[in-house]
């Protein structure tokens, strides 16, 4: 019985944790959420991890960042003295900076209506926030 006993307790030490492995490695690729292509199944290994990834545009990384404080709560009036400040620091902005206002304008409406956005327009990169502000409302 010993004997016995001993046996089919090696047998389950060796077997059991491939089985645990194997089990847990499907039931991770087989969730619903995954997607389960091809392309999705390699191993982390066969990407190239030595290109670095592009660094983001400085007006992008701008945009994003006050396009945030306008739905962090800040008001459209102190996100475009914010703009003209970041233009003035870096004049190599000035070429984004209406693109960035009309899209503050655009968001400013999502947040405040056209009528209470539009009380905030100022004249920062010409009148872009007004348009933007316009072109929602």
């Amino acid at each position: 019985m010993t004997h016995t006993a001993r046996r089919i307790g090696r047998s389950l030490a060796l077997v059991l944790p491939v089985v645990l492995v194997l089990s847990g490695t499907l039931a991770v690729t087989m969730v619903p959420w995954a997607d389960n292509t091809p392309s999705q199944i390699l191993t982390a290994s066969a990407e190239d991890v030595s290109v670095p990834a592009k660094p983001r545009a400085a007006q992008d990384v701008l945009r994003d960042k006050l396009l945030g404080e306008l739905q962090q709560g800040e008001t459209p009036g102190d996100v475009l003295t914010h703009l003209q400040q970041e233009v003035d620091r870096r004049p190599s902005l000035a070429e984004h900076c209406m693109g960035i206002a009309r899209a503050l304008g655009r968001a400013a409406v999502d947040v405040y209506g056209p009528t209470k956005a539009q009380s905030f327009a100022r004249p920062v990169c010409d009148t872009s926030y007004a348009t933007g502000v316009a072109s929602m409302g």
